[in-house]
């Protein structure tokens, strides 16, 4: 192979002229393709299996953290999920092209905007092969070409993914270049990417703090990210209890190691000696750790000492900080001290603090009496995700279709001219 910066320059190349022929395809033309590949995938299961039990084999052997082990593996349910994503994908409106806020000028012209992809997108992520899947049908559908530069640990899964993405995309004359999956695991890929300017557009990254601390602060491309998944659920004093159990384990034990999952339970002094124990214990029946502030310890022994870095700490594991809180203002002032703007809830039946909760929590996404795991591209409708933003501008939220595309201005005249 030739040197690491003479390849990522010629996938740079490919991406570049991959994307302005993308510009050309039909919305017809993209869904053709990912339905072609969804049909490729789930006639190559065998493969895929095969190649990711050697990921999950080498993972094992080189001690990964359970919470990475967990979001490699690839099974039957989540190879259906991906297939399912695609063709999710493939029904949802096109926003390329789409015109909007046209009207008329004093001078007579008219002027309006027109949706556009972004143009070529590098996409930097760890374990979770499904974001292969996830990230080439949302680029190929908003009509951006996309570099992919899996995790080393996933590399025999992303390669037989490509391969399935390749031959969807030659059956319907697109070129393969539209999703190209970097075939090296040489950790510099990284640096070359994040500074080709001339040929990517975005940057998103998807994995640990210390990835996305990393590229953030060396990319010459700009990039969309969250650094955290620190979510909060609040159980207010006019909760319903019942509920308030029920979203707490959801959001918490549902799945540990994703960015969505519940770090802090804050829970109201007036009903902290109702709710507490029985939450507690439901916890410990799950296996997870419980740490927490005196008040809470107070209530339940079992519950060891909270120190300052639990309140800020993602654990993508199951363990959980609880603090009980003297009432709303200062559940919303602990989330936002402590949180990471990514996703935080509210139980309480009272209506006037939910809207006292949703206007202040700054946070990409806010739920009233509902599980942070919502918080997800596919249940949002969005067919799947490239990613979470917790940046204000340009995107925020699960990333889907409309966030990977852009607007420029467009005018219609005839004839005018400017006379001031």
């Amino acid at each position: 192979m030739s040197s690491i910066k003479e390849y990522m320059v010629q996938v740079g190349q490919q991406a570049r002229a991959a994307s302005r022929e993308l510009a050309r395809a039909s919305t017809a033309d993209k869904n053709t393709a990912l339905l072609a590949i969804a049909k490729i995938l789930d006639a190559s299961r065998p493969q895929l299996l095969a190649a990711n039990a050697k990921d999950t084999q080498q993972a094992k052997e080189n001690n990964l953290e359970t919470a990475l082990v967990e979001r490699l593996v690839l099974s039957d349910q989540r190879i259906d999920s991906m297939i399912e994503g695609l063709r999710q994908v493939a029904t949802l409106p096109d926003p390329v092209g789409e015109m909007t806020e046209f009207a008329y000028r004093p001078s007579g012209i008219q002027l309006g905007k027109m949706r556009v992809p972004l143009g070529v997108i590098g996409i930097i992520y760890e374990s979770r092969p499904n974001v292969t899947i996830d990230a080439a049908s949302l680029c190929l559908k908003s009509g951006n070409a996309a570099i992919l530069r899996g995790g080393s640990e996933a590399y025999h899964s992303n390669q037989a993914i490509a391969e399935a993405i390749k031959q969807g995309l030659q059956e319907v004359g697109l070129s393969e270049n539209l999703v190209q999956i970097v075939n090296t695991t040489d950790r510099s890929v990284v640096d070359e990417l994040i500074a080709m300017d001339e040929f990517v557009d975005v940057i998103v990254p998807r994995g640990g703090k210390g990835l996305i601390e990393r590229i953030s602060n060396n990319s010459k491309v700009p990039v969309i990210k969250h650094l955290d998944g620190i979510c909060h659920v609040y159980i207010d004093d006019e909760a319903d209890l019942d509920k308030a159990l029920q979203i707490s384990m959801n959001a918490k034990t549902r799945r540990y190691g994703v960015c969505n999952a519940m770090e802090t339970l804050l829970v109201h002094e007036k009903i902290a000696a109702q709710f507490l124990p029985n939450m507690a214990n439901a916890f410990f029946e799950k296996g997870v750790e419980l740490v927490g502030c005196s008040q809470s310890q107070a209530l339940v022994k079992a519950i060891q000492p909270a120190i300052e870095d639990d309140w800020s700490t993602e654990y993508l594991a199951p363990k959980l900080s609880i603090k009980i809180v003297s009432d709303l203002d200062e559940a919303i002032t602990h989330i936002n001290t402590f949180g990471s703007q990514h996703t935080d809830a509210i139980v309480s039946q009272n209506y006037s603090k939910t809207r006292i909760f949703m206007t202040e929590v700054d946070s990409a996404s806010v739920m009233i009496n509902a599980s942070t795991g919502f918080a997800d591209g596919f249940e949002y409708g969005l067919g799947a995700e490239i990613g979470i933003s917790t940046d204000k501008l340009h995107a925020r939220g699960p990333v889907g279709l409309v966030g990977l595309t852009s607007q420029k201005y467009i005018v219609f005249g005839d004839g005018h001219t400017r006379n001031n």
